[in-house]
């Protein structure tokens, strides 16, 4: 490979993981990291002062682009639009579950989708990819006041929706993998009581499959998942996975995954769930687990 293909290849991770945060489907992310090697092939690289910084500002720019269609897109959108999950890999030491935060989370790119498409780019660089004040600035091409103000409002939008304190990692597992076990054994009464009272279910059929936009109340929600069981049989097949860095549960219907189940707790029991059905977004979760 070339030293410019070679600098591309190492940096992708990165044009992916920021693309992905900010349009939240992986096939719109690929398409912009494409767009940016394109872009790559063109540029008189030599006349660069820094290439990273280049290939960073480009591939935030054509997100910035993108999103602003796709938000007009899903305007329109069959249901509640929720973001397409990733299988990622556990942390495996304290400083990797630090630096992993859950900055890719479902629930947490949903609260992305209340921003707008300059603050969300501006938050991300700034809290997310730790860049300076100066440089969300060039990125955007805006003045540095314009950007922290951006990056504040976002702050306070986000602080305002997001849970009032962070659960751990093995109370939140410990939970999931309860709530599996009582979903294989179709136990009722232990689901409801995993549920809290006023428990959430938020589903995303993409008008592809049925799903429930919005269920409230545990013994609702639990009726639900009482009623997969009954009607499945041995067919349903619960699995813990973890997903967009935080533990999940894919559930499976004769063997084909049906959806990818997130959730919320207040570390005593779930509080919400995310579920999503949309067989678009389960393809890349499917294939990625049929070869583990």
């Amino acid at each position: 490979m070339t030293d410019a293909t070679t600098l591309f290849a190492r940096l992708r991770p990165r044009l992916h993981a920021i693309a992905y945060r900010m349009l939240g489907t992986v096939a719109d992310a690929e398409d912009v990291v494409q767009e940016a090697w394109l872009r790559w092939n063109e540029v008189d690289r030599p006349a660069l002062d820094s290439p990273e910084a280049w290939l960073v500002t480009v591939a935030t720019r054509l997100s910035i682009d993108r999103l602003r269609k796709l938000k007009a897109q899903r305007e329109s959108y069959v249901g509640v639009w929720l973001p397409e999950p990733i299988l990622t890999e556990s942390p495996e030491t304290p400083e990797e579950i630090r630096e992993r935060r859950d900055d890719v989370s479902l629930a947490f790119l949903m609260l992305l989708e209340r921003l707008s498409p300059d603050a969300r780019a501006a938050f991300l660089m700034r809290e997310v990819f730790d860049a300076d004040y100066g440089e969300v600035a060039r990125i955007l091409g805006k003045t540095e006041a314009a950007s922290r103000q951006l990056v504040r409002r976002a702050k306070q939008q986000l602080r305002e929706a997001r849970p009032r304190r962070a659960v751990p990692q093995e109370i939140h597992r410990r939970l999931l993998g309860a709530f599996a076990d009582a979903m294989r054994r179709g136990d009722f009464h232990e689901l409801r009581a995993l549920l809290s009272e006023d428990a959430e279910l938020i589903g995303d059929g993409g008008g592809r499959v049925p799903a429930f936009a919005r269920l409230a109340g545990g013994k609702r929600l639990a009726q639900l998942f009482y009623a997969v069981k009954r009607r499945h049989g041995e067919g349903l097949r619960v699995e813990v996975a973890q997903v967009n860095g935080e533990w999940a549960l894919l559930r499976f219907i004769d063997g084909v995954l049906e959806s990818v189940q997130a959730f919320e707790t207040d570390g005593e029991r779930i509080v919400r769930v995310f579920v999503q059905r949309n067989p678009d977004k389960l393809a890349v979760v499917a294939t990625a687990w049929g070869k583990r």
